[in-house]
């Protein structure tokens, strides 16, 4: 059994996922690329997101810069393997899908980094907008690259909310 509840932010409405034992398993933003149906996202509750909410609203003002949530990733094993690399992307920092790949031992696995980092089902929490393209420019975000560009800007001190 999941629940969900839609929380503001200055991103858009963000809905949080969460399974059977409180885990948040999913984090989604409205309009985003693999976005789940509605119908997945379980009962509305918002009683297992207290911890995740109070957070996000940190992080949204600057103060959090490193999230300590009990997460539950749903993916094959290559792609949890990435999302595992995402979370060491320091806070204000980027990294290409190339140095996830050799990161993974793998420096021939840039683009399937980039279709796993697309999947990653908790976004912010798990940082795929911390990933760039080989020569630092903006590649594909699943909220879209002006979210992406907003997230970046805002970790790097360029843009306070």
């Amino acid at each position: 059994m999941k629940h969900h509840t839609v929380i503001d932010s200055p991103y858009g409405p963000l809905t949080l996922v969460a399974d059977e034992d409180g885990a948040l398993c999913g984090l989604y933003m409205v309009d985003q690329r693999h976005r789940p149906p509605e119908e997945n996202f379980g009962t509305p509750d918002d009683t297992p997101f207290v911890e995740a909410t109070a957070q996000l609203q940190a992080y949204f003002v600057g103060e959090l810069k490193e999230f300590t949530l009990q997460l539950r990733l749903h993916g094959t094993p290559f792609q949890r393997t990435v999302w595992d690399q995402l979370r060491r992307i320091p806070y204000g920092e980027t990294r290409s899908y190339g140095d996830l790949a050799d990161a993974l031992g793998n420096p021939g696995a840039s683009r399937a980094v980039g279709l796993a980092n697309g999947k990653n089902p908790i976004g912010i929490i798990v940082p795929c907008h911390r990933v760039v393209g080989a020569n630092g420019s903006l590649t594909g975000y699943g909220g879209g690259l002006d979210r992406k560009q907003r997230l970046l800007d805002f970790e790097s001190g360029a843009a306070l909310f």
